[in-house]
Parts: C-alpha cells; structure tokens; sequence
C-alpha cells in the first residue's frame, strides 16, 4: 500500500476506506456516484487555480464512457456558477476509435464536446484527441507526435481513467506493455460487445482504435480510476487485490504512486473487505450481515445451513461470531428460519394469515398495485411469474411502461411493419416515408420522429398482447413515454422535472399498496438507472402523502443479474406451469426475440438467461437447505 497523501485523504474523509493486507491500491467507496464526481471535479478545479496562480498550463488526460460523466457536468456547473477558468489547461483524450469521423456520434471527439468543450472556455487548439480518419500510412508517424506532444507540454498532470471488464485503461487491452506508448491496437471482443449498444449493433463497432499507451498513463503525476456499478465488481477486485499482470493492465497502477480508485458501492462488491469483512477485521455483527456470512460459508463448505460445525466457523475467521451468538446450532436456526420466511406463494400478501414472518402484509386483502418496467419487457421478463401471481390472486394490477423501447426494434422490423401497412393502404403516404427512409439509412443515423412513432407502436402492441394473456385490463396499462428516453439515440437526456412529474402523477392516481420497480443497474445503456431514479425522485415528492404510509417497494432484478441469496426479502416459488406461462408471456415481445439488439456479452435469448437464472435462485435456496421448487422470482425491499 503507498503513502497516502493529501489529495488521497479529502476523499477517504468522503468516503469508506480501509487499508487491509488484499489491497494493493488506494481505492475508496462511496454511496453513489454522484457524490465520487463532484470530489473529483473539485480536485481537477483546484488543480487548474493552481496552476492558473503560477502562470502555468494545467495538463489533463481525459476519458471518455459512462463514468466520468458527472466529473464533466460538474466542471461545466462550476465554470458557469463559480467562474472556473479553462483558458490554461491542455487536454489529451486518451483514445479514439478507428476509423472514425469526428462528426459521428459514436467518437469520442464528439462525445468530449458534447459533455464539456462546447460548454467551457478551453482554447481549441489546446484540445488534443487522437484523430480517427489519419490515413493508415501515417498512423504511425501520427502516434509518436501525439506522445511527444505530451512531453513536449510536461507531460499529464492528472490522468483521469475508466476501467473496462478486460481490465484495460484506455484502450490498453490485455497483453499491452507496461512501457507502451500512444499506438494503433486491436480491440478486445469483450471491449466491443460493451460497446455494441452505443453502435445499434456489435458489428458496427469499429475492430480497431489509437490509445495513449500504459506508459504514457503510468509518467502522469496524478491518477483517479472511477468504476461504477457491478458489473466491473469482478475486474476491480483482480485490479486491487491480484498480482501486477498484462492479462489486466489495470493492475500496472499498482506500480504508481499517487493514484486513487472512486467506487460506488456495486463496484466494491467483490473487494475481500466488503464481501467477506469478517476475513479481514473483527466485525460489528448486525443481522443482515450475520445472514450474509452464514450463506457465504454454507456455499463454501457446500453444506445446508443446519449441517453447518462450530468447526466451519471457527475453520472460516468467523469465531467472533460465533462467540456471540453461543453456538452453531443455535445461529443456523435463526438464519435458516430468515431464510425460510422469505419464501411465499402470496407476494400480495395472503387474506387472514398471521403475516408475523410473511414478507408481505395480509390485513390489505386486495392490494392497488404498480409495476413499474423501464423498456416493454422488462414487467414479464423479470418477474412473471409474481405478475401471474397478483392477477390470479386479485390484485388490482397495473403495469406502467416508462420508455416507448423504440431503439429496440430493428430497422428490419420497422420496415416489416410500414410494409403490411403500405399493402393495407397503397394511398398512406407516411408509410412509404418510413419506408424509404429506412431503406436510404446511413449508418448509424438518427431515426425520423415517424420511424421512432412506428418503432414505439410496434412495442406497444407487443405489450398489449402479455398484459392480455396475464389478464390486465388495457386501462390498467400506462405507456409513461419518460421525455429523458425520446432522443432516437443510445444518449438519453439527464432526468427532468417533467419525467419526475409523470411519474408522480401516476402514483398519485393510482395511490398502491405496492409499487414493483426494476433495481437492475447492470443495464448496459443506463435506461434502467434512469428510470430508477426517476422513481426515487418521485416517492421523495410523494412521502409527506397520507396514503404513501400502505406503499411498500419491492425492487427486482433485469435479465443480467440476480440478487445474492442474503439480499432476499422476498421469494416467490413458481411451478412449472408458471414457468410456461412466464415463458409464453416472454414471447409476444417478439421484436425483442431472435437477434435482440442490447443482449450485452450473453448470447442467450432473455427468456432463456432468465429461465436459467429463476432455476439457479431456486436451487441456491434447496442448497441452503430449504425446500426444492422448479424456480424463484427473488425481490428486495426498499425503504423511503
């Protein structure tokens, strides 16, 4: 572990951070992003007034992608609020695709000026990112200028990264060398998976790209990596804790010795002093982490949690705890029994049980309920069989779709549809629009207000035809089209008033006992974030409402994850024949089957991953020990 200095510090006082032997590199962790950004953009202001009262350049590397978002947004506030000057700094992006236009809206030349240079007072010619359309007979000659341009300026001040799953920074992809300069490199198939949605697609993404090089990143004075979300849970934890590699470049930072990681809370997941704390220190047991180390240790022994030894804890670091509870017999009971009343066939609740360890209330027999789905699938894809459930036991249900889902649907699709209406009616002048516009389509642009109007009917109907067969009225069924979605492109707008709005509205008309909300934010293009928090915001609005004291939120999982075992409030068993009819639910989205277009790096159709993934939940429970069903739709609690 290197000495941690000063700028260090302001974030560990902001954040939680421990030094345990595992960690190799400073890293500290914070409650949201949000709150990591702005720490960051005040160390990257501070720098520049530095700089600016000496009479100095300030020289940044930039990245680009999801992350560092909130970092730009942040010192584009401050520059309009607070007066902070860029007319001293020099950047350098770290990488571009190749080939690429600078005009397209998948560049990274295009991306850095929409979310901070054509909003701040940087000098343009101060602005260096690699150029994407240099011919190949001068690439080269063009990758040795960009790196003695850096020299040629002092080299970088502060270096600000983003990690990708292979581990690579920039586009250093494993295998890059520890003293490798700005150059041309091949990408990584993961990289251009990750990269598809942007693309509509992963054979748009482009094989090749010009990135600074390790040794370039490594000669900067200052680093500050930022990782969000959990889906780089995984590649932080080999990043901080294994051994230096050029399998994970990433893990060349080990080597610098003034670079801090900023996590949010799902990408420290994996990190030994958060999954597993009790390894590390001497813990303050409370229940929900008791219950996560008994899961933990029944999965590591591969033994129900009632076989479980006074042995196997003490064996597993794990002796305080048992030195609190007394025994191992007597913890096992109390976990197992957590564990068992999570379980119910009666997610509304069940009418005249004693609902002491039911995760649900029973003394409201027939519950108003919402259940919100960000995209037009989502409602049956990730929870079904629960949807099933409340029809059946006569709950008044009704299904709110945030987004149209429009930039789901193929251009194949689209034009499928305008056809059997332009065969319908020869004289429908918008048809053959859409069609012609499809079938003249460059790549990559943006669709017409008609093709995006036919893309989002095209959802709707599907919609229509689950909510049917699961027996929901049509006027129990809300299409909210969120405006922050309506862009025709993968980049959404920021969360406004007026989405916040609609969803208050809604909540506010249908006053439930129970909203259902989607808690995925493994989402590869955001929208589920989005939608999230524009819920969030809502019932923060709505809280002070008299009838907001019955609403209970439960949070589900999308098509990539599921919640741990130990995160469970509710699980909710289905039958083989609800696996069907969750199935068959699944299937009237039909622009979503064969060849869905934002499946991120698993090749499966949606109905299969989560047929596979209510399986896997219901063999983790019998594995624990508890009873054997075909499958469990898994939901967690939210408080507000």
């Amino acid at each position: 572990m290197k000495i941690v200095d000063h700028k260090k510090i302001a974030f560990t006082k902001a954040g939680k951070f421990e030094e345990t032997r595992y960690e190799k590199i400073h890293n500290v962790i914070f409650n949201n992003s949000n709150e990591a950004s702005v720490l960051v953009a005040e160390e990257i202001a501070t720098l520049i007034r530095e700089k600016e009262g000496k009479g100095e350049f300030c020289v940044l590397g930039l990245a680009t992608g999801s992350s560092p978002i909130k970092v730009y947004e942040e010192l584009v506030r401050m520059h309009k609020e607070e007066g902070l000057s860029f007319s001293n700094v020099i950047t350098f992006n770290l990488d571009e695709y190749y080939p690429m236009e600078k005009s397209d809206i998948q560049s990274y030349y295009y991306f850095m000026h929409e979310h901070l240079f054509n909003h701040i007072d940087i000098l343009p010619e101060n602005i260096n990112i690699p150029n994407g359309k240099v011919s190949s007979e001068d690439l080269y000659q063009y990758c040795i200028d960009y790196e003695m341009k850096i020299k040629a300026v002092g080299g970088l001040d502060f270096q600000l990264l983003g990690i990708g799953r292979t581990g690579h920074i920039g586009f250093n992809e494993p295998g890059s060398h520890y003293n490798s300069g700005t150059r041309n490199i091949t990408l990584d198939h993961i990289t251009r998976v990750d990269a598809a949605p942007a693309f509509l697609g992963i054979d748009n993404v482009p094989r090749k790209a010009i990135t600074m090089g390790i040794g370039t990143v490594m000669a900067a004075k200052r680093i500050v990596l930022l990782a969000w979300g959990g889906n780089k849970a995984e590649i932080v934890k080999r990043t901080i804790e294994g051994e230096v590699t050029a399998e994970v470049p990433a893990t060349y930072l080990q080597n610098h010795d003034n670079t801090s990681f900023l996590l949010d809370e799902a990408a420290s997941s994996e990190l030994t002093r958060v999954k597993t704390p009790w390894i590390v220190t001497a813990c303050a047991w409370n229940d929900e982490l008791k219950l996560k180390a008994v899961v933990w240790l029944s999965e590591l022994t591969k033994k129900p949690i009632l076989k479980l030894t006074d042995k196997d804890y003490n064996d597993n670091g794990m002796s305080g705890l048992l030195t609190e509870e007394g025994t191992a017999y007597n913890l096992n009971i109390k976990m197992f029994n957590k564990l068992q009343h999570t379980i119910t066939g009666w997610p509304g609740g069940k009418p005249g049980a004693d609902d002491t360890n039911r995760p649900e209330r029973a003394h409201i027999p027939k519950k108003r309920v919402i259940i919100f789905s960000p995209h037009p699938d989502d409602d049956v894809i990730s929870m079904g069989g629960t949807f099933d459930r409340l029809v059946e036991q006569g709950h008044e249900v009704h299904i709110a779709y945030q987004t149209s889902g429009n930039i789901a649907v193929s251009d194949d699709e689209a034009i499928k549809f305008a056809e059997i209406v332009q065969n319908l009616n020869p004289d429908c002048t918008t048809s053959k629009e859409i069609i012609d516009f499809l079938k003249s389509k460059k790549e990559n642009a943006i669709d017409s207000k008609e093709v995006r109007k036919l893309k989002g009917l095209i959802r709707r109907a599907e919609s229509y035809g689950a909510t049917r067969y699961l027996g929901v009225p049509d006027a129990y069924v809300h299409f909210l089209d969120l405006p922050f979605y309506e862009t025709g492109t993968i980049k959404k707008n920021n969360l406004s008033q007026d989405d916040i709005d609609i969803m208050c509205a809604l909540i506010e008309d249908i006053k439930p006992h129970q909203i259902y909300a989607a808690g995925d934010l493994a989402d590869p293009h955001g929208t589920h974030k989005v939608c999230l928090d524009a819920l969030f915001e809502a019932l923060k609005i709505l809280k002070p409402k008299s009838f907001m004291d019955d609403c209970w939120v439960w949070l589900y999982r999308g098509a990539w994850h599921e919640w741990e075992s130990y995160q469970i409030e509710m699980a909710v068993p289905m039958s083989p024949d609800q696996v069907l009819r969750k199935r068959h639910a699944i299937f009237y989205h039909q622009s979503q089957k064969d060849g869905v277009m934002f499946q991120g790096d698993d090749s499966r159709e949606f109905w299969v991953r989560v047929e596979d993934r209510n399986r896997l939940t219901a063999n983790k429970y019998n594995e624990l020990g508890l009873a054997e069903y075909a499958a469990i739709e898994a939901f967690k609690r939210y408080y507000f």
